[in-house]
């Protein structure tokens, strides 16, 4: 389960997917599959979370990783890179993005 401290010395990766409420079960799916069986059991992994919008055109991704290099290392892995690629095709766009904890509530 993600940790959200000021203090944390992790990366914090959120990644937003954008997508037709018709190809979001497969896009969860797809993603769902590649935590459980790759990511997950990768170096420096902590935890992650999927979250999906009422309308299911959204979908939110929360990670956590060791350390920034942990996570880039996982996205240049050849199965990575061929997950990522099948993903492109189920959404309009994803973009993952690095962030810092600035303050928690």
């Amino acid at each position: 389960m993600p940790k959200i401290s000021k203090n944390a010395s992790s990366q914090t990766v959120i990644t937003t997917f954008e997508m037709t409420p018709g190809t979001c079960q497969d896009l969860l799916e797809a993603l769902t599959d590649a935590y459980s069986e790759f990511i997950s059991k990768q170096q420096g992994f902590i935890a992650a979370g999927l979250h999906v919008n009422d309308a299911q055109t959204r979908i939110a991704n929360y990670s956590q990783w060791e350390r920034r290099e942990d996570f880039l290392a996982m996205l240049r892995t050849p199965e990575m890179r061929e997950r990522n690629r099948q993903i492109n095709e189920l959404c309009k766009s994803f973009e993952p993005v690095m962030y810092d904890v600035a303050e928690t509530f």
